[in-house]
């Protein structure tokens, strides 16, 4: 029911995947940027690192979810 209302709305699997990618980016520039810029050390960085480093397998996940609704469609 969702993967359904996210393809009406305009998502697409190509968009989750890419949107996965880039998001492995942004973990380890959340990572380099908070090793940086706060005073807290290498343990809040490596949180950070960690935090945004979860998003990416929701992405793909979507990205499967929404191609597996996209061949069947297709098919209907």
């Amino acid at each position: 029911m969702i993967i359904k209302f996210l393809y009406e709305k305009g998502l697409r699997s190509q968009h989750a995947n890419t949107v996965a990618c880039l998001t492995i980016g942004l973990s380890v520039a959340s990572w380099v940027t908070s090793k940086q810029v706060e005073p807290a050390g290498i343990d809040r960085a490596d949180r950070w690192g960690i935090f945004v480093a979860t998003w990416p397998a929701t992405w793909f996940g979507l990205g499967t979810a929404l191609a597996e609704y996209e061949r069947t469609a297709a098919l209907a």
